[in-house]
């Protein structure tokens, strides 16, 4: 099941601290760093998901995803093809990918993504390579088009910049859930912001 709420961390430490707030979705998202240090990450990560039984996530890296046995990977608009990473991995992985555009969106429709991470909501500075503003608005008129044209797609989750007050209308808009990061992980106390996004998520 694609959970309503996805944290994007980037040590293990801030997701046990998720994890005890009730987040039961994990991205590990390391940017910039060799394989091996990615996957002494990951593997504590990984170890965190397991005592808590949340879904673990790998960002970007395939290879490491396969290495490790992730429950999936997350796959950016400039990193391997979909179809690819399928065949890497087989069906026994979740594979989500980023779309910022209706186009993006309608262009993977019929697979192969179990989710689909669409964005950002607003500026982040959690992301480098920022991609055009959706906003609430831009959220809607995808999902819009998407009933018009009678598509139907994977779960959808926003992500960028979203923070706890967000979260009720985005959830109107046709959102799966959301994703975040800086909202639960700036916080001085995180596990109190992620049950806070939890259960705003679960109303």
């Amino acid at each position: 099941m694609i959970e309503k709420l996805q944290f994007i961390t980037t040590t293990a430490a801030l997701a046990e601290e998720a994890c005890k707030g009730g987040v039961r979705w994990v991205q590990l998202r390391l940017k910039n760093v060799d394989y091996n240090t990615y996957k002494t990450e990951a593997l504590q990560v990984q170890e965190v998901c397991r005592q808590y039984g949340a879904t673990f996530i790998i960002d970007d890296n395939v290879e490491l995803a396969a290495d490790i046995k992730a429950d999936g990977v997350h796959i950016g608009k400039e990193d391997m093809p979909l179809k690819e990473a399928r065949e890497l991995l087989g069906n026994h992985f979740i594979i989500g990918c980023t779309c910022n555009t209706l186009e993006d969106v309608i262009s993977i429709a019929h697979g192969p993504a179990d989710y689909i991470g669409l964005g950002p909501y607003r500026f982040t500075t959690t992301k480098q390579k920022l991609s055009p503003i959706l906003g609430l608005e831009g959220y809607q008129n995808i999902f819009n088009a998407l009933q018009q044209k009678g598509i139907t797609v994977p779960p959808v989750i926003g992500i960028g910049g979203i923070e706890a007050a967000d979260v009720p209308a985005l959830l109107q808009t046709g959102l799966r859930g959301v994703a975040v990061s800086g909202a639960i992980s700036n916080e001085k106390d995180i596990r109190l912001a992620a049950q806070q996004f939890v259960s705003l998520c679960t109303v």
